[in-house]
Formats: structure tokens, C-alpha cells, sequence
């Protein structure tokens, strides 16, 4: 499954103390089945191997990692996030240099996923292209965003097990695309959930507001919570914002209403989650909707009883 990278000076070693054994060519070929439950214990990757998925791990404080050669930020303590594009490789590779100089090279096999993909037709041509005024306005609602997804910090609450930021009927779902008059339109990156106006948003896990916006051309009143190493959550269509940029807030807090601003065709939260500019699926990181509602009907069933 992956390749085990010893010391130069440790291979020598025991080359030549194979080569004097009478059964040293198997001492040889066995040597890497015996280190390889060593090195593969020190590695433990938490989600889904599909595309769109945000993954955690933890490793060994001080080891390096590199996803398809790319260095990942890996926190003091060996915690680490990275994610997996909505159309990216199903064939990947994540490198580990632990402290001991030993180097794992791990294949990661992704799961294809099929999106839900529809025509529309006879679209007026002022929604295909907006006037150059609300073109210019877009533009810079989109470079507010990018910068604000951009940003690092060394928070930690990206490993928090994140929790739905609002309960109810999912209406859209992450990587559904449609097709405008014969042109495809971008793919939809986030997960929706349909609420009356006014009903409270709280946030899925601890963090900073990086974006606070009440009204942006296409997405309306807009959110950005910033998890740590990359990881974001974004809000969209809010009708009232209760927290600025800079604000510390605490999972569970309510930060925000649902609403139908810019351009949306009524209430609804649109979440996402963001690994730097890659859009992911926030349904790889919370449990599904169905389980979270029943869950909500028992308690109420059992404070009734």
C-alpha cells in the first residue's frame, strides 16, 4: 500500500547482517512487512476517501506532510487538515517524514461521486449576464471572500467534531450543477437548508469571523468563520449578521439569521465548508440530517413524557 523509506545508515546495517545469515535474502524481503505496522500506527486520518471530503489526522509532533507533494501545516501537537477537490484525482498520495528521519508514503484511493446535473431553459439573458455595474460589484464581493478563505491561522478548532449550523429540510445539495440555456453554471458548493426568515444560524465549531458582510450581489448577507489551518466555514443569503469581523464565537452560538438575500429563490442557509480557496461537502463532517432530526424528536418526546 505504500513505501517505507529506512535510514541509510540503518539499511547498511542490517544489509550486511543479512548478507552473513544463511537465510538472508528472506531476512531481506521481509524487512519492510516487519516495520510496516510501526510506521502505519503512527498515522490516523479521520473521514471519508471520496471527492469533496475534508479530512483530519494526527501524527507524531514533528513529522512532516505533504499531500501529491504539497506541504500541509501540521499543528505543534501533530494535527493536520486537508481536503478533497468536488472533481479531484481518485488517485492520491499523502507523504509522512516522521521525526526519526523514517518516510511513509501512503496511497489514498478516492470513491467517484455522481452529481446531480440539470438543463434549464429559456433563462433571460440580464440573469445569464448581469449588468457591468453588478459585474463589478460581484467581483469584488468574490475578492473579499477568496482573501478571507485565503487566510491561516493557528486556531485548532478545525479538529472539533463540527456540528449543523442549522437543522431541517436539506434543499440543495454539494456539487449539483445546472445547465443555463446549454451553458453549464457553477457547480452549487454547499449544503441547503430550508428555514423561515429570522431563524437563528449558530456556528458548527469554535472560531474567528473573517467575513461579515450584510449584502453581497449573488450571496447576500455573508459569513466567513475561520477554523484554524485552512478550514472555513462560509454563510450565505443571512438576513442579519449579530457578529463582525475579528469576533471570537464558540460552537453552538448563534451568529446569524437565515434569510433569501442576493440572489436566492427563497429562505435558506447555504453552508460551506472551505479548505483555503477548495470548496468541500460540510456532510463529510457531521452526521446526517436524518439521524440529527430523530435525535431532536426523542429528546423532545422524553421532556414531554
Amino acid at each position: 500500500m505504500f513505501e517505507t523509506h529506512i535510514p541509510p545508515r540503518l539499511f547498511h546495517r542490517v544489509f550486511i547482517s543479512c548478507l552473513r545469515s544463511a537465510r538472508g535474502l528472506s531476512a531481506l524481503l521481509i524487512l519492510g512487512s516487519v516495520l510496516t505496522p510501526q510506521v502505519q500506527a503512527q498515522v490516523n486520518l479521520q473521514g471519508k476517501l471520496e471527492q469533496g471530503a475534508l479530512m483530519r489526522g494526527h501524527v507524531p509532533a514533528g513529522t512532516q506532510v505533504a499531500l501529491n507533494g504539497e506541504a500541509i501545516k501540521v499543528t505543534s501537537d501533530g494535527n493536520f487538515a486537508f481536503g478533497f477537490d468536488r472533481d479531484g484525482e481518485l488517485s492520491q498520495q499523502l507523504t509522512l517524514v516522521y521525526p526519526s528521519g523514517l518516510t511513509e508514503v501512503k496511497p489514498l484511493t478516492l470513491t467517484k461521486r455522481e452529481y446531480d446535473i440539470q438543463s434549464v431553459k429559456g433563462i433571460s439573458s440580464k440573469i445569464m449576464k448581469p449588468d457591468p455595474v453588478a459585474q463589478q460589484r460581484a467581483a469584488k464581493d468574490s475578492a473579499q471572500v477568496k482573501a478571507a478563505r485565503a487566510s491561516f491561522s493557528n486556531q485548532t478548532a478545525f479538529m472539533q467534531e463540527f456540528i449543523w449550523p442549522l437543522t431541517g429540510r436539506i434543499s440543495g445539495v454539494y456539487g449539483s450543477q445546472r445547465i443555463y440555456n446549454d451553458v453549464p453554471g457553477n457547480p452549487h458548493f454547499g449544503v441547503d437548508v430550508a428555514a423561515k426568515t429570522g431563524t437563528v444560524v449558530v456556528a458548527p465549531a469554535d472560531g474567528v469571523i473573517s467575513l461579515s458582510v450584510p449584502d453581497m450581489f449573488y450571496s447576500g448577507g455573508t459569513m466567513v468563520i475561520d477554523h484554524g489551518y485552512g478550514v472555513s466555514s462560509s454563510f450565505l443569503h443571512l438576513s442579519k449578521l449579530y457578529v463582525k469581523t475579528g469576533e471570537v464565537v464558540k460552537q453552538g452560538q448563534a451568529v446569524a439569521e437565515v434569510g433569501a438575500t442576493g440572489r436566492a429563490n427563497g429562505p435558506h442557509l447555504d453552508w460551506r465548508v472551505n479548505w483555503y480557496q477548495m470548496r468541500l461537502d460540510p456532510t463529510t463532517i457531521v452526521p446526517p440530517m436524518a439521524t440529527v432530526l430523530a435525535n431532536e424528536k426523542a429528546k423532545k418526546t422524553a421532556v414531554k413524557g
